[in-house]
């Protein structure tokens, strides 16, 4: 007897999806894991690299999701989450709780980071300042 599941098997390696710079921020990298497809939209998992040096980061905004982590993997990236400045270095993992207003302000050359969202066509609203950001420092 053969169970029909919603979800298919995914198998990426590094070699099989490219880098690219057409994801959300035009200042990162993508690269998406399968994860989408096997889940037929449920879940996005991709990783995400820095590209160029943080000028402004990504403003402040929320993301209309139900579910969204951020692990850490190399390097480090400062947010802001409401007035609370957060340092996430590697092999930290963020919870980022749905609605919540959010600002990736600075970044190390090396940053990158796994996030996992469902989603996987989550939106990205803009929001109003809750307060001001510090600013990023130069590579």
């Amino acid at each position: 007897m053969t169970v029909q599941t919603a979800t298919e098997f995914s198998h990426v390696k590094p070699g099989d999806t490219p880098w690219r710079s057409d994801g959300l921020r035009d200042f990162f990298l993508y690269r998406d894991l399968g994860v989408a497809a096997a889940t037929h939209g449920r879940v996005i998992a991709h990783l995400v690299k820095a590209n160029m040096a943080p000028e402004k980061g990504t403003g402040w905004h929320r993301h209309e999701a139900q579910f969204q982590i951020v692990l850490m993997t190399k390097g480090w990236a400062k947010f802001m989450y409401g007035d609370r400045e957060t340092l996430v270095e590697a092999g930290d993992c963020v919870h980022q709780r749905p609605g919540i207003v959010h600002y990736l302000f600075d970044y190390s050359p090396d940053m990158e980071y796994l996030e996992i969202v469902a989603p996987a066509d989550f939106a990205s609203i803009d929001m109003p300042a809750p307060c001001d950001v510090p600013a990023p420092h130069a590579w």
